[in-house]
């Protein structure tokens, strides 16, 4: 009892590498995105702010499956698919209120 374990034979394992050394080719998600590096998604949500329309321009984006070609630009697609459902309940919102005056 309180006497450590015989640790000398684990780091004497065998281990193979799994990807080849020589092979170079870059996997999808090494090359930079789009726009900055934030992605096209993400960009359209943040000048969304300036110009609305580039919130619908990537909720269509968001309908059409554009992210298939790149799985990280969902995220903010989707946030702006959010964004211009936002801006659209408060422009109608605006429009009934101007309509019953």
């Amino acid at each position: 009892m309180g006497q450590g374990k015989d640790v000398t034979g684990y780091g004497k394992a065998k281990y193979s590498l799994i990807k080849d050394v020589e092979d170079n080719q870059p996997g999808i998600y090494d090359k930079p995105l789009p726009c900055f590096g934030c992605g096209l998604g993400w960009f359209s949500f943040l000048i969304g702010f300036l110009c609305p329309i580039m919130w619908f321009y990537a909720t269509f984006l968001y309908l059409t499956s554009y992210y298939r070609k790149d799985p990280r630009e969902r995220a903010g697609l989707a946030a702006s698919a959010i964004a211009a459902l936002g801006c659209s309940l408060a422009i109608l919102i605006v429009v009934i209120i101007r309509l019953s005056l």
